[in-house]
């Protein structure tokens, strides 16, 4: 999985999830964040308008 715009290391990742308690290493760091933006990717997508016709 490739993301151009990637905002957040796979270092600060494993610190941030250090500060909250979760201990990881850099490989389930990676996967986190993959699955992060893939959501959000999924998420930001605009919906489609149904219209109706009489």
């Amino acid at each position: 999985m490739n993301f151009i715009d990637k905002n957040v290391s796979v270092e600060q990742a494993i610190i941030l999830l250090a500060k909250n308690g979760v201990q990881v290493n850099e490989k389930e760091a990676k996967i986190i964040l993959e699955l992060l933006y893939l959501v959000s990717k999924s998420y930001n997508k605009p919906k489609e308008e149904k219209i109706l016709e009489p």
